[in-house]
């Protein structure tokens, strides 16, 4: 399953996809954690110090890698430069899965040991000042939309992204590419500002969308979000003196979690594999070529001086019979 976590900033947005990523591990889950947010804090949250986290290598600085090994021999593609963060896989595309070893997980990936058992985590790179005035963040994160796009998971896999803050996600058709988008909402006002705004576009493309009320101190939190966001609210999360622990940098073994926040974290994982029952591949095609014809008109024919529209294969569907056919023409 496909997952993303959204919010505004400093709605505890990172601290909770990192307990569900540690909650999936937990329950020998295989999990791929990405970190696509600007600020670049989900690998903290997994354990790993300020050393340790400032030598992630950055899936930006590897998107030539990745977009040659994606396009495989893909013969729509007529070359790397042609393509975008939004070209579609095709016959001859190599696809990726999350169990898998392969080049881009070599370049772009590191293994994180929890208490119960290995991760693998990516991180897009930090937006420096050396950005400034060349580059913008949809740059960055357009290597993530990328693999997502060549990505065919099944049960018991998950792909777990820490999206930025707000609303940016809109800017790119990366909000589509989730079975299940958890919105992380503090009982407050402009908490719930991104949820009426993620509601409004997630509504016309299909999106499956929970929201996780953080940072709830009683009933009348409860019920200030029950109002605001009705049936969306999924479970609430409270104080925790784990996670006080882990931000100070001395988190005890997971398992000591607190009950009520570890039923929580269940509940996110039962949701999201009630939505891999839901799964339209079809759909989610028909979505990828949506943005990438959209993508190609305004800007990407420009740029890369070709017919983007010509990447589009019309027969082709991503899903699990297509990973497996893409399997049997890499050996």
């Amino acid at each position: 399953m496909k997952i993303a976590f959204v919010g505004k900033g400093g709605s505890g947005k990172t601290t909770l996809s990192s307990l569900f990523i540690r909650h999936l591990a937990a329950n020998e889950a295989h999990v791929v954690a990405v970190d696509a947010d600007i600020n670049q804090h989900l690998g903290a949250a997994l354990g790993l110090d300020d050393e340790e986290a400032a030598a992630l290598p950055a899936m930006g600085a590897q998107l030539p890698l990745i977009k040659d090994y994606l396009r495989g021999s893909n013969s729509r593609i007529a070359s790397v430069e042609t393509m975008i963060k939004t070209t579609p896989p095709g016959e001859g595309s190599r696809l990726l899965r999350v169990r898998e070893d392969n080049p881009v997980y070599d370049a772009c990936a590191r293994t994180i040991r929890l208490d119960d058992g290995d991760i693998r985590l990516m991180a897009t790179g930090p937006f420096t000042e050396s950005d400034l005035g060349v580059a913008c963040y949809h740059s960055k994160v357009g290597a993530v939309e990328l693999c997502l796009n060549h990505l065919v998971d099944g049960p018991d896999e998950y792909v777990v992204v820490d999206m930025t803050a707000g609303s940016d996600s809109f800017a790119s058709g990366m909000f589509t590419r989730f079975d299940m988008t958890f919105l992380v909402a503090e009982p407050t006002r402009k908490g719930v500002s991104v949820y009426r705004q993620y509601k409004e576009y997630a509504r016309d493309f299909g999106v499956a969308l929970n929201v996780v009320g953080n940072k709830v101190q009683g009933q009348d939190d409860l019920d200030f979000l029950r109002a605001e966001v009705g049936d969306d609210l999924l479970v609430s999360v409270g104080h925790s003196d784990w996670v006080r622990a882990m931000e100070k940098g001395r988190p005890a073994r997971f398992e000591l979690l607190e009950a009520d926040n570890r039923m929580a974290l269940q509940a996110l994982q039962d949701a999201a594999e009630d939505s891999y029952g839901q799964r339209d591949w079809e759909r989610y095609t028909r979505q990828m070529v949506h943005f990438h014809l959209k993508n190609a008109e305004s800007w990407g024919n420009e740029k890369t001086g070709a017919d983007l529209a010509a990447q589009v294969d019309p027969s082709f569907v991503l899903d699990e019979r297509s990973a497996r056919a893409g399997a049997a023409q890499t050996v």
